[in-house]
């Protein structure tokens, strides 16, 4: 009986976990993420979706097991349905264990059914404030009502729904108790994540946004009982699980306490470049790759030989009062 290959970098730690940005374009202009007249790609310089499945097909005959389309705005790629179609073979035939995306939720009510007839079963919705005109102001370009009745449209679908916030102070910290109670109401986990350095964000200022998770576990911590919780994903949080609602509660933690010595995942851009780590500048063409030859064999081999290079960790910190290993590229190019 034959094995299947695994990806293994140099510390020892087996990638099979791939995130993919199948676009760089969103219908939101998030104060933390891109500046409000942001310039986007030339469709031409994307990968077609015909190579996204070629390359995604390659990973997972390496080993790979999850698969998590982001962007951008993922459900904003024309034609992203057929995509997400072709993949769900490789959930029928078992060699990919989880297809998910994470998405800003303005699409799901369109999406949702199709979604989950393609195999999806969890998806991550990004969503910072409750506060209608908070959201208009954080997203620039956003509408809080479509967001919630995607919501609606997800979980009638059967998807399991876990929220996605941004830490902000000055933005969502008044809203701590209010986002964890309404998630709770609905059957939702969630997610709090350290503001990023990545990319030109315009007249906003990145150490005005950070609010540390420690903080905000410490405010958590004086309503509810916080009990540890082994549970990892396969991402990068850590949880905890309220006594009081039973729901899960997870943490990213870039900065105050970075998540890298158990790091199983890659980022492949919209544009066909394999970042081995979301905070450090070295990647591979695989684009160019792709399209030179027609056989896969020299894909693959390209993929090991970035693996080989991953780094040990990323290089976020904040802690001298200056944004320290921040990176040009914008989170919707990488992938969110």
């Amino acid at each position: 009986m034959s094995t299947i290959p695994q990806l293994i970098d140099p510390y020892a730690r087996t990638i099979d976990y791939l995130r993919v940005s199948v676009t760089d374009r969103c219908d939101f202009r998030c104060v933390y993420c891109m500046s409000e007249n942001m310039q986007f790609l030339p469709k031409k310089e994307l990968l077609t979706l015909e190579e996204l499945d070629r390359l995604c097909s390659a990973f997972i005959s390496q080993g790979v097991k999850k698969l998590r389309i982001t962007g951008g705005e993922p459900l904003v790629r024309r034609g992203i349905m057929e995509f997400f179609r072709a993949m769900s073979r490789h959930l029928e035939s078992g060699a990919l264990s989880e297809l998910t995306l994470t998405t800003n939720g303005s699409q799901l009510r369109r999406f949702a059914h199709d979604l989950f007839a393609a195999g999806v079963r969890r998806v991550n919705i990004s969503l910072d404030t409750l506060d209608e005109e908070k959201f208009a102001s954080l997203t620039r370009w956003g509408r809080l009502a479509q967001v919630l009745d995607g919501i609606d449209a997800a979980q009638e679908a059967g998807l399991r729904v876990k929220i996605n916030a941004v830490a902000l102070r000055g933005g969502n910290d008044d809203e701590l108790e209010k986002l964890v109670e309404w998630c709770a109401s609905r059957d939702m986990d969630i997610t709090f994540i350290e503001v990023m350095p990545m990319g030109d964000i315009g007249n906003e200022d990145r150490l005005d946004q950070y609010w540390p998770l420690t903080d905000l576990r410490a405010q958590l911590a004086k309503t509810w009982t916080l009990e540890n919780s082994a549970e990892r994903t396969g991402g990068p949080a850590r949880y905890v699980r309220l006594a009081e609602t039973g729901q899960k509660i997870g943490f990213i933690t870039p900065l105050t306490h970075n998540f890298c010595e158990s790091c199983n995942r890659v980022r492949l851009t919209c544009t066909g470049e394999l970042y081995q780590c979301l905070g450090q500048e070295e990647q591979i063409d695989l684009r160019r790759v792709l399209r030179a030859n027609e056989t896969d064999a020299p894909v693959i081999e390209a993929i090991h030989a970035a693996i080989a290079k991953k780094p040990k960790g990323h290089d976020f910190d904040y802690s001298r009062q200056k944004v320290e290993g921040e990176m040009p590229r914008h989170m919707s190019h990488t992938g969110g």
